[in-house]
Protein backbone atom coordinates (compact mmCIF):
# COMPACT_ATOMS: atom_id res chain seq x y z
CA UNK A 1 0.00 0.00 0.00
CA UNK A 2 1.21 3.25 -0.70
CA UNK A 3 2.14 5.75 2.14
CA UNK A 4 0.04 7.95 3.78
CA UNK A 5 0.79 11.58 2.39
CA UNK A 6 1.30 14.07 5.74
CA UNK A 7 -0.28 17.28 4.23
CA UNK A 8 -1.60 18.26 7.34
CA UNK A 9 1.99 18.46 8.65
CA UNK A 10 3.71 20.33 6.19
CA UNK A 11 0.09 22.41 5.38
CA UNK A 12 -0.08 23.44 9.11
CA UNK A 13 3.20 25.54 8.49
CA UNK A 14 1.50 28.01 5.41
CA UNK A 15 -1.50 28.53 7.10
CA UNK A 16 -2.72 32.15 8.10
CA UNK A 17 -2.80 30.88 11.66
CA UNK A 18 0.90 29.82 11.72
CA UNK A 19 2.08 32.48 10.29
CA UNK A 20 0.83 35.45 12.38
CA UNK A 21 1.56 33.16 15.18
CA UNK A 22 5.40 33.43 14.34
CA UNK A 23 4.74 37.24 13.19
CA UNK A 24 3.15 37.83 16.68
CA UNK A 25 6.37 36.15 18.29
CA UNK A 26 8.78 38.20 16.78
CA UNK A 27 7.00 41.55 18.00
CA UNK A 28 6.79 40.54 21.57
CA UNK A 29 10.29 39.41 21.40
CA UNK A 30 11.10 42.89 20.28
CA UNK A 31 9.51 44.29 22.90
CA UNK A 32 11.03 42.39 25.39
CA UNK A 33 14.21 43.65 23.93
CA UNK A 34 13.71 47.09 24.45
CA UNK A 35 12.21 46.47 27.70
CA UNK A 36 16.16 45.16 28.50
CA UNK A 37 17.36 48.49 27.24
CA UNK A 38 15.55 50.57 28.85
CA UNK A 39 13.38 51.88 26.24
CA UNK A 40 9.67 49.84 27.63
CA UNK A 41 8.26 49.67 30.74
CA UNK A 42 8.30 46.31 32.72
CA UNK A 43 4.82 46.63 33.15
CA UNK A 44 4.11 47.69 29.47
CA UNK A 45 5.82 44.33 28.82
CA UNK A 46 3.59 42.21 30.67
CA UNK A 47 0.44 44.10 29.43
CA UNK A 48 1.38 43.23 25.98
CA UNK A 49 2.38 39.18 27.06
CA UNK A 50 -0.33 39.08 28.41
CA UNK A 51 -2.83 40.51 26.22
CA UNK A 52 -1.34 40.58 22.58
CA UNK A 53 -3.39 38.24 20.25
CA UNK A 54 -4.98 38.36 16.86
CA UNK A 55 -7.83 37.52 14.89
CA UNK A 56 -7.74 36.07 11.51
CA UNK A 57 -11.06 37.43 10.40
CA UNK A 58 -10.75 40.54 11.76
CA UNK A 59 -6.94 41.36 10.05
CA UNK A 60 -8.33 40.29 6.79
CA UNK A 61 -11.64 42.45 7.67
CA UNK A 62 -8.95 45.98 8.01
CA UNK A 63 -6.68 44.73 5.56
CA UNK A 64 -9.54 44.87 3.11
CA UNK A 65 -9.35 48.96 4.00
CA UNK A 66 -5.35 49.54 4.36
CA UNK A 67 -4.46 47.31 1.53
CA UNK A 68 -1.35 46.13 4.13
CA UNK A 69 -1.36 43.07 6.04
CA UNK A 70 0.73 43.89 8.55
CA UNK A 71 -1.02 47.01 9.84
CA UNK A 72 -3.91 45.49 9.39
CA UNK A 73 -2.05 42.71 12.03
CA UNK A 74 -0.75 45.47 14.30
CA UNK A 75 -4.34 47.30 14.23
CA UNK A 76 -5.78 43.94 15.39
CA UNK A 77 -3.29 43.33 17.95
CA UNK A 78 -3.63 46.99 19.57
CA UNK A 79 -7.29 46.46 19.56
CA UNK A 80 -6.30 43.49 22.43
CA UNK A 81 -3.46 45.08 23.99
CA UNK A 82 -4.92 49.17 24.52
CA UNK A 83 -2.39 51.89 25.08
CA UNK A 84 0.72 49.69 25.70
CA UNK A 85 0.64 48.79 21.59
CA UNK A 86 2.16 51.82 21.06
CA UNK A 87 5.48 50.00 22.04
CA UNK A 88 4.71 47.17 19.46
CA UNK A 89 6.14 47.17 16.14
CA UNK A 90 8.17 50.48 17.79
CA UNK A 91 11.31 51.11 14.89
CA UNK A 92 10.62 48.03 13.10
CA UNK A 93 9.62 48.01 9.66
CA UNK A 94 6.92 45.09 7.96
CA UNK A 95 9.89 42.98 6.61
CA UNK A 96 11.82 42.72 10.13
CA UNK A 97 8.62 40.93 11.16
CA UNK A 98 7.68 39.32 7.91
CA UNK A 99 11.06 38.13 6.75
CA UNK A 100 11.99 36.56 10.38
CA UNK A 101 8.81 35.10 10.57
CA UNK A 102 9.26 33.30 6.99
CA UNK A 103 12.35 32.50 7.82
CA UNK A 104 10.92 30.37 10.93
CA UNK A 105 8.13 28.98 8.19
CA UNK A 106 11.13 27.88 5.96
CA UNK A 107 13.08 25.89 8.19
CA UNK A 108 10.14 24.25 9.64
CA UNK A 109 9.60 22.79 6.04
CA UNK A 110 13.44 21.97 5.71
CA UNK A 111 12.89 19.86 8.70
CA UNK A 112 10.03 18.10 7.32
CA UNK A 113 11.60 17.82 3.96
CA UNK A 114 14.92 16.26 5.08
CA UNK A 115 13.07 13.71 8.08
CA UNK A 116 10.96 12.64 3.97
CA UNK A 117 14.65 12.41 2.54
CA UNK A 118 15.70 10.29 5.22
CA UNK A 119 13.09 7.63 5.14
CA UNK A 120 13.25 7.09 1.40
CA UNK A 121 16.91 6.59 2.25
CA UNK A 122 16.17 3.72 4.63
CA UNK A 123 13.76 2.13 1.67
CA UNK A 124 16.37 2.47 -0.56
CA UNK A 125 19.29 0.90 1.31
CA UNK A 126 16.99 -1.88 1.52
CA UNK A 127 16.26 -2.58 -1.31
CA UNK A 128 19.96 -2.20 -2.45
CA UNK A 129 21.00 -5.00 0.20
CA UNK A 130 17.85 -7.00 -0.90
CA UNK A 131 18.53 -7.48 -4.60
CA UNK A 132 22.71 -6.60 -4.53
CA UNK A 133 23.26 -9.39 -6.41
CA UNK A 134 20.16 -9.63 -8.53
CA UNK A 135 21.63 -9.60 -12.35
CA UNK A 136 20.05 -7.76 -15.05
CA UNK A 137 21.23 -6.25 -17.93
CA UNK A 138 22.10 -2.71 -17.87
CA UNK A 139 21.14 -0.08 -20.69
CA UNK A 140 22.76 2.73 -22.43
CA UNK A 141 20.53 4.64 -24.98
CA UNK A 142 18.04 2.17 -24.00
CA UNK A 143 19.89 -0.71 -25.66
CA UNK A 144 21.20 -3.48 -24.17
CA UNK A 145 24.89 -3.00 -22.93
CA UNK A 146 26.43 -5.33 -20.20
CA UNK A 147 25.32 -7.09 -16.95
CA UNK A 148 24.80 -4.54 -13.64
CA UNK A 149 22.23 -6.19 -10.60
CA UNK A 150 19.11 -4.01 -9.51
CA UNK A 151 20.83 -3.62 -6.14
CA UNK A 152 23.41 -1.79 -7.77
CA UNK A 153 20.64 0.95 -8.90
CA UNK A 154 19.28 1.43 -5.66
CA UNK A 155 22.41 2.04 -4.32
CA UNK A 156 23.10 4.77 -6.83
CA UNK A 157 19.68 6.46 -5.80
CA UNK A 158 20.90 5.98 -2.12
CA UNK A 159 23.89 8.20 -2.29
CA UNK A 160 22.08 10.78 -4.73
CA UNK A 161 19.37 10.94 -1.91
CA UNK A 162 22.28 11.21 0.78
CA UNK A 163 23.39 14.15 -1.40
CA UNK A 164 20.38 15.62 -1.26
CA UNK A 165 19.87 15.45 2.34
CA UNK A 166 23.10 17.42 2.35
CA UNK A 167 22.09 19.82 0.38
CA UNK A 168 19.17 20.32 2.44
CA UNK A 169 20.85 21.06 5.53
CA UNK A 170 22.88 23.27 4.24
CA UNK A 171 19.82 25.22 2.08
CA UNK A 172 18.22 25.27 6.07
CA UNK A 173 21.30 26.65 6.99
CA UNK A 174 21.20 29.23 4.62
CA UNK A 175 17.45 30.28 5.30
CA UNK A 176 17.64 30.26 9.10
CA UNK A 177 18.15 34.03 9.37
CA UNK A 178 16.48 36.56 10.92
CA UNK A 179 16.65 40.66 10.49
CA UNK A 180 15.61 43.40 12.53
CA UNK A 181 17.19 45.97 11.36
CA UNK A 182 14.43 48.71 9.89
CA UNK A 183 14.03 50.74 6.87
CA UNK A 184 16.47 50.11 4.45
CA UNK A 185 18.69 47.75 7.32
CA UNK A 186 20.76 50.79 8.75
CA UNK A 187 19.98 49.82 12.50
CA UNK A 188 18.67 53.53 12.94
CA UNK A 189 15.46 52.78 14.91
CA UNK A 190 16.40 49.38 16.35
CA UNK A 191 20.09 48.75 17.20
CA UNK A 192 22.16 45.80 16.68
CA UNK A 193 21.26 44.03 20.18
CA UNK A 194 17.49 44.23 19.27
CA UNK A 195 18.43 42.05 16.35
CA UNK A 196 20.96 39.63 18.03
CA UNK A 197 18.73 38.70 21.05
CA UNK A 198 15.30 38.20 19.08
CA UNK A 199 17.34 36.48 16.50
CA UNK A 200 19.05 34.12 19.39
CA UNK A 201 15.63 33.76 21.01
CA UNK A 202 14.13 32.06 17.87
CA UNK A 203 17.20 29.96 17.06
CA UNK A 204 17.95 31.99 14.06
CA UNK A 205 20.88 34.07 13.17
CA UNK A 206 21.10 37.37 12.45
CA UNK A 207 22.15 38.27 8.86
CA UNK A 208 25.34 40.13 8.52
CA UNK A 209 23.99 42.66 6.95
CA UNK A 210 20.54 43.47 4.98
CA UNK A 211 18.80 45.92 3.33
CA UNK A 212 15.23 46.47 4.14
CA UNK A 213 14.22 42.32 3.30
CA UNK A 214 16.64 39.40 4.02
CA UNK A 215 18.28 38.62 0.58
CA UNK A 216 16.33 36.21 -1.91
CA UNK A 217 19.51 34.43 -2.92
CA UNK A 218 19.00 32.42 0.29
CA UNK A 219 15.33 31.84 -0.81
CA UNK A 220 16.23 31.08 -4.24
CA UNK A 221 19.02 28.20 -2.53
CA UNK A 222 16.39 26.65 -0.58
CA UNK A 223 13.90 26.25 -3.75
CA UNK A 224 16.76 25.31 -5.98
CA UNK A 225 17.57 22.58 -3.76
CA UNK A 226 14.34 21.21 -3.63
CA UNK A 227 14.14 21.42 -7.35
CA UNK A 228 16.95 19.28 -7.46
CA UNK A 229 15.10 16.95 -5.25
CA UNK A 230 12.73 16.94 -7.60
CA UNK A 231 14.52 16.19 -10.14
CA UNK A 232 16.22 13.01 -8.45
CA UNK A 233 12.90 11.63 -7.54
CA UNK A 234 11.85 11.93 -11.44
CA UNK A 235 14.96 10.71 -12.24
CA UNK A 236 13.84 7.24 -10.29
CA UNK A 237 10.62 7.08 -11.01
CA UNK A 238 11.30 7.41 -14.40
CA UNK A 239 13.57 4.15 -14.14
CA UNK A 240 10.42 2.48 -12.35
CA UNK A 241 8.28 3.38 -15.75
CA UNK A 242 10.83 2.08 -18.48
CA UNK A 243 11.06 -0.95 -16.35
CA UNK A 244 7.53 -1.15 -15.82
CA UNK A 245 6.79 -0.98 -19.94
CA UNK A 246 5.35 -4.78 -21.08
CA UNK A 247 8.56 -5.64 -23.21
CA UNK A 248 10.34 -4.89 -20.30
CA UNK A 249 8.58 -5.63 -16.96
CA UNK A 250 11.79 -5.93 -14.71
CA UNK A 251 9.99 -4.06 -12.31
CA UNK A 252 6.55 -1.83 -11.14
CA UNK A 253 5.32 0.27 -9.05
CA UNK A 254 2.90 -1.26 -6.54
CA UNK A 255 -0.43 -1.90 -7.36
CA UNK A 256 -3.43 -1.95 -4.50
CA UNK A 257 -6.57 -4.62 -4.26
CA UNK A 258 -8.96 -2.77 -6.03
CA UNK A 259 -6.60 -0.21 -8.02
CA UNK A 260 -8.03 0.09 -11.58
CA UNK A 261 -5.74 0.96 -14.43
CA UNK A 262 -8.26 2.39 -17.27
CA UNK A 263 -11.65 2.87 -17.54
CA UNK A 264 -11.67 1.09 -21.20
CA UNK A 265 -8.77 -1.50 -20.94
CA UNK A 266 -9.47 -3.65 -17.59
CA UNK A 267 -5.51 -5.00 -17.68
CA UNK A 268 -4.19 -2.02 -17.42
CA UNK A 269 -1.99 -1.63 -14.52
CA UNK A 270 0.06 1.88 -15.40
CA UNK A 271 3.14 3.59 -13.16
CA UNK A 272 0.52 6.47 -12.13
CA UNK A 273 2.69 7.47 -8.94
CA UNK A 274 6.14 7.89 -10.67
CA UNK A 275 4.04 9.33 -13.83
CA UNK A 276 2.49 12.37 -11.08
CA UNK A 277 6.41 12.47 -9.90
CA UNK A 278 7.41 13.07 -12.91
CA UNK A 279 5.06 16.01 -14.01
CA UNK A 280 5.51 17.49 -10.42
CA UNK A 281 9.04 17.90 -10.91
CA UNK A 282 8.43 20.05 -13.61
CA UNK A 283 6.53 22.52 -10.99
CA UNK A 284 9.65 23.02 -8.69
CA UNK A 285 11.79 23.66 -11.31
CA UNK A 286 9.55 26.06 -12.47
CA UNK A 287 9.03 27.88 -8.88
CA UNK A 288 13.20 27.70 -8.63
CA UNK A 289 13.32 29.26 -11.84
CA UNK A 290 10.85 32.27 -10.10
CA UNK A 291 12.45 32.32 -6.88
CA UNK A 292 16.13 33.27 -9.04
CA UNK A 293 13.94 35.80 -10.48
CA UNK A 294 13.26 37.18 -7.02
CA UNK A 295 17.15 37.54 -6.09
CA UNK A 296 16.98 40.94 -8.39
CA UNK A 297 15.24 43.93 -6.36
CA UNK A 298 14.90 48.20 -7.08
CA UNK A 299 17.60 49.35 -4.57
CA UNK A 300 16.92 48.58 -0.81
CA UNK A 301 13.78 47.11 -1.24
CA UNK A 302 10.47 46.53 -3.33
CA UNK A 303 7.57 43.92 -3.32
CA UNK A 304 7.64 42.31 -6.82
CA UNK A 305 9.42 39.02 -5.19
CA UNK A 306 6.36 39.12 -2.11
CA UNK A 307 3.15 37.94 -4.02
CA UNK A 308 5.85 35.67 -5.96
CA UNK A 309 6.78 34.03 -3.04
CA UNK A 310 3.57 33.66 -1.12
CA UNK A 311 2.49 31.29 -3.89
CA UNK A 312 5.86 29.88 -4.60
CA UNK A 313 7.23 28.63 -1.50
CA UNK A 314 3.98 26.92 0.06
CA UNK A 315 3.21 25.15 -2.99
CA UNK A 316 7.19 23.89 -3.51
CA UNK A 317 7.60 22.67 0.41
CA UNK A 318 3.96 21.08 0.45
CA UNK A 319 5.07 19.73 -3.20
CA UNK A 320 7.89 17.95 -2.19
CA UNK A 321 7.04 16.68 0.76
CA UNK A 322 4.33 14.97 -1.04
CA UNK A 323 6.66 13.40 -3.53
CA UNK A 324 8.81 12.13 -1.57
CA UNK A 325 6.35 10.47 0.43
CA UNK A 326 5.14 8.63 -2.37
CA UNK A 327 7.99 7.64 -3.41
CA UNK A 328 9.02 6.31 -0.79
CA UNK A 329 5.86 4.17 -0.85
CA UNK A 330 6.50 3.08 -4.32
CA UNK A 331 10.02 2.06 -3.28
CA UNK A 332 9.17 0.21 0.26
CA UNK A 333 6.37 -1.86 -2.10
CA UNK A 334 8.01 -1.99 -5.65
CA UNK A 335 7.48 -5.22 -6.80
CA UNK A 336 10.97 -6.46 -8.62
CA UNK A 337 10.96 -9.50 -11.36
CA UNK A 338 14.47 -11.63 -11.28
CA UNK A 339 13.12 -13.89 -13.71
CA UNK A 340 12.36 -11.33 -15.89
CA UNK A 341 15.64 -9.83 -15.48
CA UNK A 342 17.41 -13.02 -16.62
CA UNK A 343 15.02 -13.71 -19.66
CA UNK A 344 15.88 -10.13 -20.80
CA UNK A 345 19.52 -10.75 -20.05
CA UNK A 346 19.52 -13.37 -22.54
CA UNK A 347 17.51 -11.43 -25.47
CA UNK A 348 20.39 -10.40 -27.03
CA UNK A 349 22.03 -14.20 -26.94
CA UNK A 350 24.88 -13.37 -25.20
CA UNK A 351 25.95 -9.69 -27.39
CA UNK A 352 26.65 -8.03 -23.60
CA UNK A 353 29.47 -9.64 -23.44
CA UNK A 354 31.26 -7.90 -26.54
CA UNK A 355 33.40 -6.03 -24.74
CA UNK A 356 35.22 -8.51 -23.04
CA UNK A 357 35.19 -10.36 -26.10
CA UNK A 358 37.56 -7.68 -27.44
CA UNK A 359 39.40 -7.16 -24.27
CA UNK A 360 41.02 -10.77 -24.28
CA UNK A 361 41.30 -10.10 -27.98
CA UNK A 362 43.69 -7.30 -27.06
CA UNK A 363 45.14 -9.08 -24.21
CA UNK A 364 46.79 -12.02 -26.43
CA UNK A 365 47.90 -9.46 -29.32
CA UNK A 366 45.96 -8.43 -32.05
CA UNK A 367 45.29 -4.57 -32.53
CA UNK A 368 42.55 -2.58 -30.93
CA UNK A 369 41.30 -1.82 -34.07
CA UNK A 370 41.31 -4.87 -35.60
CA UNK A 371 39.39 -6.86 -32.64
CA UNK A 372 36.94 -4.53 -31.95
CA UNK A 373 35.82 -4.88 -36.71
CA UNK A 374 36.39 -9.03 -35.60
CA UNK A 375 34.30 -8.65 -32.67
CA UNK A 376 31.26 -6.39 -34.16
CA UNK A 377 31.19 -8.74 -37.29
CA UNK A 378 30.31 -11.60 -35.56
CA UNK A 379 27.88 -9.38 -33.16
CA UNK A 380 25.94 -8.16 -36.83
CA UNK A 381 25.26 -11.36 -37.68
CA UNK A 382 23.13 -12.19 -34.17
CA UNK A 383 21.41 -8.70 -34.62
CA UNK A 384 19.94 -10.25 -38.14
CA UNK A 385 18.93 -13.43 -36.62
CA UNK A 386 21.61 -15.95 -36.96
CA UNK A 387 23.13 -17.61 -34.19
CA UNK A 388 24.12 -16.60 -31.04
CA UNK A 389 26.95 -14.47 -29.90
CA UNK A 390 29.32 -17.23 -28.92
CA UNK A 391 28.90 -19.68 -31.83
CA UNK A 392 28.86 -17.04 -33.99
CA UNK A 393 32.42 -15.72 -32.73
CA UNK A 394 33.87 -19.74 -32.92
CA UNK A 395 33.09 -19.47 -36.65
CA UNK A 396 34.64 -15.96 -36.58
CA UNK A 397 38.50 -16.99 -38.15
CA UNK A 398 39.68 -13.70 -37.02
CA UNK A 399 38.96 -14.63 -33.96
CA UNK A 400 39.68 -18.08 -33.49
CA UNK A 401 43.37 -17.64 -34.36
CA UNK A 402 43.78 -16.17 -31.12
CA UNK A 403 41.24 -17.51 -28.62
CA UNK A 404 40.31 -21.22 -28.02
CA UNK A 405 36.84 -22.47 -27.65
CA UNK A 406 37.22 -22.50 -23.94
CA UNK A 407 38.88 -19.01 -23.91
CA UNK A 408 35.72 -17.51 -25.48
CA UNK A 409 33.44 -19.53 -23.60
CA UNK A 410 35.54 -18.15 -20.46
CA UNK A 411 34.38 -14.40 -21.46
CA UNK A 412 30.57 -15.06 -21.11
CA UNK A 413 30.84 -15.23 -17.21
CA UNK A 414 28.87 -13.17 -15.69
CA UNK A 415 30.93 -12.99 -12.54
CA UNK A 416 33.44 -11.31 -14.18
CA UNK A 417 31.08 -8.24 -14.81
CA UNK A 418 30.08 -8.27 -10.84
CA UNK A 419 33.12 -9.05 -8.94
CA UNK A 420 33.08 -5.02 -7.94
CA UNK A 421 29.93 -5.08 -6.42
CA UNK A 422 30.37 -5.56 -2.94
CA UNK A 423 33.46 -2.83 -3.43
CA UNK A 424 30.70 -0.37 -4.67
CA UNK A 425 28.37 -0.88 -2.09
CA UNK A 426 31.10 -0.58 0.90
CA UNK A 427 32.13 3.01 -1.23
CA UNK A 428 29.02 3.86 -0.96
CA UNK A 429 28.31 2.81 2.77
CA UNK A 430 26.16 0.46 2.51
CA UNK A 431 26.80 -2.87 4.29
Amino acid sequence: MIERYTLPKMGNIWTDKNRFSKMLEVEILAVEAMSKLKKVPKKDLAIIKKKARFNIEKIKQIERKTHHDVIAFLENIASYVGPSSRFIHLGLTSSDVLDTALSIQMREAADIIIEDLKNLSKELKKKARRYKDTVMVGRSHGVHAEPTTFGLKMTLFYDETQRNIKRLEEAKEVISVGKISGSVGTYANTGLFLENYVCKKLGLKAAKISTQIIQRDRIAQLLSTIAIVGSSLEKMATEIRHLQRTEVLEAEEPFRKGQKGSSSMPHKRNPIICERIAGLARLLRTNALAAMENVTLWHERDISHSSVERVIIPDSTILIDYMLVKMTGVIKGLLVYPKRMQQNLAATKGLIFSQRVMIELAKKGMDKKKAYEAVQKSAMSVWRGELDFKETLKRNQAVRAVLTAKQINACFDLGYHLKHVDKIFRKVGIK
